[in-house]
This record gives C-alpha cells, sequence and structure tokens, in this order.
C-alpha cells in the first residue's frame, strides 16, 4: 500500500464516519436512509453520462453488490435505532477486516505477508478495543449487538465483491455510479409505501443534512474502490475501519458520548498497524 493510497482511505475513514454520524443523528431512521440512500442514487445517475459502462465480467458483482448493500443498509438502520453509536458504529466496523482478510485470501487469492498480517492483525486489535470500550459498564442491549455484527458480516461481503467487480469493470467511476444508481431506490421506495402522503413532510426538515450526508457516503466508497484498484482487499479493509476512531471521536464531541484511555491506546495501536501495513507496501 502506497502513501497515497493510504491518504485517499484514510480520507475515505473520515468521510464514512461523517455520513454514519449525519445518519445517526437524524432520529426518524427511515427518513434518514431514505435521504441518503436517495441522495446516492441522484448523484449515480447524474454521473452516469460522464463515466465508462462497467465491462461485462463486472455485471454479477454489481448486482449482487447492489442487493448486500441494501442488506447492509437496513441492518445499520436497525443497529442504530437499538443501539448508542458510539456501541453500534464500532461493532458493525470493527468485526468486518478479520472477515474480509479470510474472504479475500479465499476468492481473490489474496493472503497478506508477515508486515501485511501483523499490521492488520494491529489495526484489528485497536479496532475491537474500540468495540468493547463501547459496551463497558452497561448490561448487553444483544438485539443491538446481533444487528451491528450482522452488518458487520454484510460490510464484509460487500468489500470482497466490490473489490473484486471494481478490478474487473475498468471504470471505478463507472463501477461506484452504477453501483449508487442500482441500489438506491430500495429504501425511498419502502419509505413511500409506508409513509404515503406524510412522505415529503417527514423528509423536508432533514433534507439538506440528509443529502449532505449521501454527497459524503459517495465520496467515502467512491475512494475506497478506487483504492481497491491499487491495493489488496484486507489491508484497505483495515485501514478504511479507522474511520471508528474518527466515530469515536465525533460520538464524544457531538453526542456527549465518553472517549476515554482505552480509545486512545486503541487509536495507538491502529495507527502502528497502519504503520505497518505501509512499509509491507
Amino acid at each position: 500500500m502506497t502513501p497515497l493510497v493510504a491518504t485517499a482511505v484514510l480520507l475515505a475513514a473520515v468521510t464514512h464516519a461523517g455520513w454514519n454520524a449525519i445518519a445517526h443523528r437524524i432520529t426518524d431512521k427511515l427518513v434518514g436512509f431514505t435521504l441518503i440512500s436517495g441522495g446516492g442514487m441522484l448523484i449515480g445517475l447524474a454521473l452516469l453520462p460522464f463515466t465508462r459502462l462497467p465491462a461485462a465480467d463486472a455485471w454479477p458483482y454489481l448486482l449482487g453488490s447492489a442487493v448486500i448493500h441494501i442488506v447492509y443498509q437496513s441492518l445499520l438502520m436497525l443497529a442504530f435505532r437499538l443501539g448508542d453509536f458510539g456501541q453500534a458504529y464500532p461493532i458493525a466496523r470493527g468485526s468486518a477486516p478479520l472477515v474480509v482478510t479470510a474472504l479475500a485470501a479465499v476468492f481473490a487469492h489474496e493472503v497478506p505477508d508477515g508486515w501485511a498480517a501483523a499490521g492488520i492483525a494491529l489495526s484489528c486489535a485497536g479496532l475491537t478495543g474500540v468495540a468493547l470500550w463501547g459496551l463497558r459498564g452497561r448490561r448487553p442491549d444483544w438485539a443491538a449487538i446481533g444487528a451491528a455484527l450482522a452488518t458487520g458480516l454484510t460490510i464484509a461481503a460487500y468489500t470482497v465483491v466490490d473489490g473484486l467487480g471494481v478490478r474487473a469493470a475498468g471504470s471505478p467511476l463507472g463501477y461506484i455510479a452504477w453501483l449508487m444508481a442500482l441500489q438506491g431506490a430500495a429504501i425511498p421506495a419502502y419509505a413511500v409505501t409506508r409513509l404515503r402522503g406524510e412522505t415529503l413532510a417527514r423528509l423536508r426538515p432533514f433534507a439538506a443534512l440528509g443529502l449532505f450526508g449521501a454527497a459524503l457516503s459517495v465520496a467515502a466508497y467512491a475512494l475506497v474502490l478506487w483504492a481497491q484498484t491499487r491495493a489488496e482487499l484486507a489491508p484497505v479493509a483495515a485501514l478504511r475501519e479507522s474511520s471508528i476512531i474518527v466515530g469515536a471521536a465525533i460520538g464524544a464531541l457531538f453526542f456527549k458520548e465518553r472517549f476515554g484511555a482505552p480509545r486512545i491506546a486503541a487509536a495507538v495501536l491502529l495507527v502502528a498497524g497502519i504503520g505497518l501495513m505501509l512499509r509491507a507496501g
């Protein structure tokens, strides 16, 4: 992994934590995810005339990823409804990188070398520390934890599917545009069916915030997809989940959730892991 790729993934981590915080901030989760998902669809449709059509080999991945992303968004919406941001977000994101490492070894034949493996392990230790810190001093909410863990599995699944798909596409921007266009209609369609005549009235107060979240979401994933064409999937996934540290900081600043010394220690482990992954590159 080169410094340029690492910088792109770290920027993606910041923007990803930002849109997740916006999704959590909008109290009506269906409204929030309708705006973010629908906004992403509009951005994707707007990009289509300016991008190359993905190669034929990429379309099975695109269609499969669109389905996985819809399941992911539904589970994330449930996790945010059931649990605190500082609990749900770290568990969902922190559970993915090790699964990605295993899936990438099987399906992409990418087995990390010694330095990369050590970096991934250190990073995952830091991410796990943040997730466990989110559970401290409280009775476990197993429904919320289960939803967050299920979200993590879908994250791992779409990470590998999209990593393979974007490499086959020949155009990272075309791939992200079509992915946003394909996946973006499901949640808005459900919202219209459920809210009926109240849809616009419910969406209007949060429209600007939700559409800003949509722009952050598209930018974050576009950066990750580009990075996956330049580096192996597992290190990109582990580095991307540094968004957990950003999310913890956002939780402390805006949601009055304690950051604490254990999260600082987790951040140090994450940074050490990043250093080892860069050395491997």
